[in-house]
């Protein structure tokens, strides 16, 4: 967890709402100069800010709708700061709530050194990201209408199909095994919807690859030279992790990528894991499925995977290998090197 720390002649914190504004700006005495709730507007902001501009930062929640507010800030060259929305819950909880409390608690924490810092993600790559993770998205519920096909021709105890509904062939199978119609209009919907996604998908991993191209193409392009690393995770590593200088050890990059757990400890007593749900899930899922992908037909490193299930089982060996492979990914982008199997699997 990283504190912000620099000293201002005024803090701005920001109860952030999608219609509307709680702000609290304090000196450095930590007195009130203004407390005041505007509409979610850049016009009423600045105005509310013009006359604080003199060393000014401005720290919100990190929320759905801070891109703006950060933006704004970035354009009238206003500092900006972004709070991690877990750690100033756990730092200023108390017992009532409201937005006038929230925005003065966020101001304290700025001032008082306390405010919890997140990752602004760099505008010209914002976007692109968030389209990428909503290509996730569309991808999950193309595999749950899947299995809705595939469960219902289990509930009417017909013979199972193999066929892969991702070819044109294999929906066209489908829609005539059932003959109730309502069963099979039901059918139908989820082969109509998968089509569409099949046809929408394709074209958008070809955007997404140009725009990785025009962002980073020399982070892309290393990250392909893992074996198993194809177009989708090598997008989502280069999105999700961002400019890899943000980290300072790749201790605190695993951390971030949910590669590794954190002991609670207490009096000299350890009582297990906590805060595996803190970092980046898509990280999480990119490393995995590296993981698995990765000993797709490698001797070596099926070889590696059974020398460490002499320590461990095998769901914790193949975490081990992901959390490997993140290491590897993490000093790959330091440094600008290719993947290097020889001294993957050595170390």
């Amino acid at each position: 967890m990283n504190f912000y720390h620099s000293t201002h002649r005024h803090y701005c914190g920001i109860d952030l709402h999608a219609r509307s504004l709680y702000v609290c700006i304090l000196d450095q005495q930590g007195e009130v100069l203004l407390h005041k709730e505007i509409k979610a507007r850049p016009e009423p902001l600045l105005t509310l800010l013009e006359p604080f501009r003199d060393d000014l930062v401005v720290g919100v929640e990190c929320m759905h709708c801070w891109y703006w507010i950060s933006d704004l800030c970035e354009e009238h060259g206003i500092h900006f700061i972004l709070g991690h929305a877990l750690y100033m819950k756990a730092i200023h909880g108390g017992k009532t709530k409201n937005d006038r409390i929230d925005s003065f608690k966020i101001a304290m924490l700025m001032k008082g050194g306390n405010f919890p810092l997140a990752y602004v993600y760099p505008k010209e790559m914002r976007a692109t990201r968030d389209l990428l993770r909503r290509r996730t998205r569309i991808v999950q519920h193309g595999a749950m209408l899947k299995a809705h096909v595939v469960n219902t021709t289990s509930q009417y105890n017909l013979p199972p199909n193999k066929v892969n509904l991702k070819n044109v062939g294999a929906r066209e199978q489908v829609r005539a095994t059932f003959a109730d119609r309502d069963v099979q209009h039901n059918i139908d919907l989820d082969l109509a919807i998968i089509e569409c996604y099949h046809r929408e998908l394709s074209k958008l991993g070809e955007h997404l690859e140009r725009q990785a191209k025009q962002h980073d193409p020399t982070s892309l392009s290393v990250l392909r030279t893992i074996p198993g690393v194809g177009r989708i995770l090598a997008l989502t590593m280069l999105y999700e992790i961002g400019d890899i200088q943000r980290f300072e050890t790749v201790q605190k990059f695993a951390s971030y990528a949910r590669l590794i757990k954190c002991k609670a400890e207490s009096a000299g007593k350890v009582y297990g894991t906590q805060g595996n749900k803190i970092g980046n899930a898509h990280l999480k899922w990119a490393f995995s499925e590296a993981a698995v992908l990765y000993l797709r037909g490698n001797d070596k490193a099926q070889r590696y995977l059974q020398k460490l299930q002499k320590r461990m089982n095998k769901p914790k060996a193949l975490s081990a290998l992901a959390h490997k492979l993140g290491r590897a990914a993490y000093f790959m982008l330091k440094h600008q090197r290719v993947f290097d199997e020889q001294r993957f699997l050595k170390g």
